[in-house]
């Protein structure tokens, strides 16, 4: 059973999964933007205005904090709060996934 705190943070979207997920080391925006795009594939891309709507939304939640800021990047890394709901959330698509796989496994339409 999760904890009940996380209930107010999750579920997360997407791409607030996918900065949280790159934030598994301190990193700058653009640094973001581009790990972000590569771990999803191509299928993310974040602009500015959404990175940044995240971040203060992730700050305000103490999931992240700012760590340093260099030549006017500010890096930011996860809490460990943040570590504990993104692999809350982390666990909640497991059971998702592997419903829909057997739910799709039972009707034959997987391969």
């Amino acid at each position: 059973m999760p904890d009940i705190h996380y209930s107010k943070y999750l579920p997360l979207s997407e791409a607030t999964f996918y900065v949280m997920l790159a934030l598994n080391e301190p990193l700058h925006g653009y640094a973001i933007m581009q790990k972000v795009e590569a771990m999803s594939g191509g299928s993310v891309t974040l602009g500015p205005g959404t990175l940044y709507g995240v971040f203060g939304t992730l700050e305000k939640q103490a999931l992240i904090v700012k760590v340093a800021e260099e030549e006017r990047r500010k890096v930011y890394a996860l809490t460990e709060l943040g570590r504990a709901v993104l692999a809350e959330q982390v666990r909640r698509l497991e059971i998702m996934v592997g419903n829909a796989r057997a739910l799709l496994d039972a009707a034959g339409e997987t391969k």
